[in-house]
Protein backbone atom coordinates (compact mmCIF):
# COMPACT_ATOMS: atom_id res chain seq x y z
CA UNK A 1 0.00 0.00 0.00
CA UNK A 2 1.53 3.54 -1.16
CA UNK A 3 1.56 6.03 1.75
CA UNK A 4 -0.55 8.71 1.10
CA UNK A 5 1.28 11.96 1.31
CA UNK A 6 0.97 14.84 3.96
CA UNK A 7 0.21 17.26 0.54
CA UNK A 8 -2.65 14.83 -0.59
CA UNK A 9 -4.24 15.03 3.11
CA UNK A 10 -4.31 18.44 3.09
CA UNK A 11 -5.35 18.82 -0.60
CA UNK A 12 -8.27 16.75 0.56
CA UNK A 13 -8.84 18.32 4.08
CA UNK A 14 -9.44 21.72 1.83
CA UNK A 15 -11.59 20.43 -0.37
CA UNK A 16 -14.00 19.01 2.48
CA UNK A 17 -13.76 22.19 4.49
CA UNK A 18 -14.84 24.54 1.23
CA UNK A 19 -17.58 22.15 0.67
CA UNK A 20 -18.68 22.55 3.89
CA UNK A 21 -18.14 25.96 3.79
CA UNK A 22 -20.22 26.58 0.91
CA UNK A 23 -23.02 24.67 2.36
CA UNK A 24 -22.96 26.35 5.71
CA UNK A 25 -22.90 29.68 4.17
CA UNK A 26 -25.69 29.15 1.17
CA UNK A 27 -27.62 27.73 4.75
CA UNK A 28 -26.75 30.38 6.90
CA UNK A 29 -27.68 33.12 4.05
CA UNK A 30 -30.81 31.34 2.89
CA UNK A 31 -32.05 30.15 6.88
CA UNK A 32 -30.58 31.83 9.57
CA UNK A 33 -29.68 35.34 8.00
CA UNK A 34 -31.27 38.07 6.51
CA UNK A 35 -35.18 38.17 6.30
CA UNK A 36 -35.56 34.78 6.62
CA UNK A 37 -34.38 35.11 10.14
CA UNK A 38 -37.58 36.86 10.82
CA UNK A 39 -39.82 34.34 9.68
CA UNK A 40 -40.86 36.29 6.75
CA UNK A 41 -39.18 34.09 3.58
CA UNK A 42 -39.58 30.72 5.24
CA UNK A 43 -43.68 31.69 5.18
CA UNK A 44 -42.93 32.28 1.39
CA UNK A 45 -41.28 29.04 0.82
CA UNK A 46 -43.62 27.40 2.62
CA UNK A 47 -46.69 28.89 0.53
CA UNK A 48 -44.69 28.66 -2.90
CA UNK A 49 -46.64 26.50 -5.21
CA UNK A 50 -45.91 23.40 -6.69
CA UNK A 51 -42.41 24.07 -9.36
CA UNK A 52 -45.97 22.54 -11.98
CA UNK A 53 -47.88 25.77 -11.65
CA UNK A 54 -44.98 28.31 -11.91
CA UNK A 55 -44.75 30.77 -15.05
CA UNK A 56 -42.27 31.30 -17.09
CA UNK A 57 -39.47 31.75 -18.34
CA UNK A 58 -41.08 32.56 -21.70
CA UNK A 59 -44.36 34.70 -22.30
CA UNK A 60 -47.49 33.22 -21.26
CA UNK A 61 -51.30 34.21 -21.63
CA UNK A 62 -52.68 36.28 -19.12
CA UNK A 63 -55.91 38.08 -18.44
CA UNK A 64 -56.28 41.72 -16.97
CA UNK A 65 -59.36 43.85 -16.01
CA UNK A 66 -58.58 46.96 -17.04
CA UNK A 67 -61.59 49.55 -16.51
CA UNK A 68 -63.90 46.96 -16.22
CA UNK A 69 -62.96 45.36 -19.53
CA UNK A 70 -61.06 41.66 -19.76
CA UNK A 71 -58.02 42.22 -21.99
CA UNK A 72 -56.33 38.87 -23.55
CA UNK A 73 -52.88 39.13 -24.10
CA UNK A 74 -49.07 37.20 -23.84
CA UNK A 75 -46.13 38.81 -22.05
CA UNK A 76 -42.81 37.38 -20.42
CA UNK A 77 -43.09 36.84 -16.41
CA UNK A 78 -40.74 39.73 -15.63
CA UNK A 79 -42.98 42.12 -17.85
CA UNK A 80 -44.00 45.34 -15.86
CA UNK A 81 -47.76 46.27 -15.37
CA UNK A 82 -46.73 49.57 -16.86
CA UNK A 83 -44.95 47.93 -20.16
CA UNK A 84 -48.27 45.85 -20.36
CA UNK A 85 -50.52 48.27 -20.52
CA UNK A 86 -48.64 50.58 -22.72
CA UNK A 87 -46.55 47.79 -25.27
CA UNK A 88 -49.42 45.15 -25.35
CA UNK A 89 -52.68 47.04 -24.58
CA UNK A 90 -51.97 50.48 -25.83
CA UNK A 91 -53.07 51.91 -22.41
CA UNK A 92 -50.53 54.94 -22.42
CA UNK A 93 -52.30 57.08 -19.72
CA UNK A 94 -50.00 55.99 -17.12
CA UNK A 95 -46.44 57.57 -17.86
CA UNK A 96 -42.48 56.08 -17.80
CA UNK A 97 -40.45 58.50 -16.55
CA UNK A 98 -38.68 57.29 -13.70
CA UNK A 99 -38.95 53.55 -13.91
CA UNK A 100 -37.72 52.93 -10.30
CA UNK A 101 -40.86 53.44 -8.28
CA UNK A 102 -40.19 57.10 -6.99
CA UNK A 103 -42.30 59.90 -9.01
CA UNK A 104 -45.64 58.49 -9.46
CA UNK A 105 -46.19 59.62 -13.20
CA UNK A 106 -47.35 55.70 -13.70
CA UNK A 107 -49.93 55.71 -10.50
CA UNK A 108 -52.64 53.26 -11.74
CA UNK A 109 -55.37 51.43 -9.14
CA UNK A 110 -55.20 47.92 -8.53
CA UNK A 111 -58.00 46.54 -6.40
CA UNK A 112 -58.64 50.25 -5.39
CA UNK A 113 -55.45 51.00 -3.97
CA UNK A 114 -52.82 53.26 -6.02
CA UNK A 115 -49.84 51.88 -7.23
CA UNK A 116 -46.88 52.36 -8.87
CA UNK A 117 -47.33 50.56 -12.15
CA UNK A 118 -43.55 50.11 -12.97
CA UNK A 119 -42.81 48.64 -9.82
CA UNK A 120 -45.70 45.63 -10.41
CA UNK A 121 -45.29 42.66 -12.61
CA UNK A 122 -48.44 42.02 -14.60
CA UNK A 123 -48.81 38.45 -13.39
CA UNK A 124 -49.00 40.32 -9.76
CA UNK A 125 -52.28 41.81 -11.23
CA UNK A 126 -54.22 39.03 -12.69
CA UNK A 127 -57.66 38.69 -10.37
CA UNK A 128 -57.84 42.22 -9.52
CA UNK A 129 -59.41 45.30 -10.74
CA UNK A 130 -57.05 47.55 -12.94
CA UNK A 131 -58.24 51.42 -13.51
CA UNK A 132 -56.32 53.95 -15.24
CA UNK A 133 -56.86 57.59 -16.60
CA UNK A 134 -58.74 55.97 -19.37
CA UNK A 135 -61.20 54.57 -17.65
CA UNK A 136 -62.20 58.14 -15.40
CA UNK A 137 -65.00 59.90 -17.20
CA UNK A 138 -64.82 63.44 -17.88
CA UNK A 139 -67.42 64.34 -15.90
CA UNK A 140 -65.67 62.72 -12.52
CA UNK A 141 -65.53 65.91 -10.08
CA UNK A 142 -61.56 65.08 -9.43
CA UNK A 143 -61.19 65.82 -13.38
CA UNK A 144 -63.41 69.16 -13.30
CA UNK A 145 -61.39 70.40 -10.50
CA UNK A 146 -58.08 69.95 -12.08
CA UNK A 147 -59.18 71.20 -15.19
CA UNK A 148 -60.86 74.30 -12.86
CA UNK A 149 -58.19 74.90 -10.97
CA UNK A 150 -55.36 74.62 -13.82
CA UNK A 151 -53.94 71.42 -11.73
CA UNK A 152 -51.15 70.72 -14.21
CA UNK A 153 -49.31 72.33 -16.85
CA UNK A 154 -47.23 69.86 -19.57
CA UNK A 155 -49.71 67.20 -18.60
CA UNK A 156 -46.86 64.10 -17.85
CA UNK A 157 -47.45 63.69 -14.85
CA UNK A 158 -51.34 64.54 -14.54
CA UNK A 159 -52.46 60.86 -15.14
CA UNK A 160 -50.36 60.14 -12.37
CA UNK A 161 -51.76 62.50 -9.52
CA UNK A 162 -55.33 62.21 -10.43
CA UNK A 163 -55.15 58.21 -9.86
CA UNK A 164 -53.96 59.04 -6.71
CA UNK A 165 -56.09 61.09 -5.69
CA UNK A 166 -58.46 58.76 -6.54
CA UNK A 167 -57.63 56.39 -4.20
CA UNK A 168 -56.85 58.82 -1.44
CA UNK A 169 -60.11 60.75 -1.40
CA UNK A 170 -61.59 57.16 -1.06
CA UNK A 171 -59.95 56.96 2.62
CA UNK A 172 -60.12 60.42 3.41
CA UNK A 173 -63.26 62.20 2.31
CA UNK A 174 -62.08 65.61 4.20
CA UNK A 175 -59.02 66.22 3.82
CA UNK A 176 -56.90 69.35 4.77
CA UNK A 177 -54.44 70.98 3.21
CA UNK A 178 -51.73 69.95 5.12
CA UNK A 179 -53.07 66.14 4.91
CA UNK A 180 -53.39 66.70 1.15
CA UNK A 181 -49.63 67.97 1.03
CA UNK A 182 -48.39 65.37 2.95
CA UNK A 183 -50.32 62.53 1.00
CA UNK A 184 -48.85 63.28 -2.51
CA UNK A 185 -44.93 63.27 -1.54
CA UNK A 186 -44.84 60.17 -3.85
CA UNK A 187 -45.70 62.38 -7.20
CA UNK A 188 -43.41 64.55 -8.76
CA UNK A 189 -44.43 67.56 -10.73
CA UNK A 190 -41.08 68.70 -12.66
CA UNK A 191 -43.22 71.73 -13.58
CA UNK A 192 -43.87 72.87 -10.37
CA UNK A 193 -47.44 72.85 -10.01
CA UNK A 194 -48.05 71.50 -6.70
CA UNK A 195 -50.58 74.71 -5.31
CA UNK A 196 -52.99 74.01 -7.86
CA UNK A 197 -52.79 70.77 -7.74
CA UNK A 198 -53.39 70.59 -4.22
CA UNK A 199 -56.01 73.06 -4.70
CA UNK A 200 -57.90 70.27 -7.26
CA UNK A 201 -57.77 67.80 -4.57
CA UNK A 202 -59.53 70.07 -1.92
CA UNK A 203 -62.01 71.61 -4.61
CA UNK A 204 -62.98 67.72 -5.85
CA UNK A 205 -63.67 66.66 -1.90
CA UNK A 206 -65.75 69.88 -1.60
CA UNK A 207 -67.79 68.71 -4.99
CA UNK A 208 -67.57 65.00 -4.26
CA UNK A 209 -69.82 65.54 -0.99
CA UNK A 210 -71.93 67.40 -2.58
CA UNK A 211 -71.09 70.77 -1.07
CA UNK A 212 -69.49 74.40 -2.19
CA UNK A 213 -66.10 73.99 -3.61
CA UNK A 214 -63.15 73.48 -1.21
CA UNK A 215 -60.56 76.24 -2.96
CA UNK A 216 -57.73 77.49 -0.62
Amino acid sequence: MRPVSSNKICEVSKKTKARVSRRGFIRGVGIGGGALGTGILEREVLAAPPAGNLLGPGAVPLTLTVNGKPQQLVVEPRVTLLDALRNQLHITGAKPNCDRGTCGSCTVLVGGKAVYACSMLAIEARGKSIETIEGVPASDPLVAAFVHQDGLQCGFCTPGFVMAAKAYLKRNAKPTEAEVAAAFGGNICRCGAYVPIRKAVLDAAGRGKGGKNARI
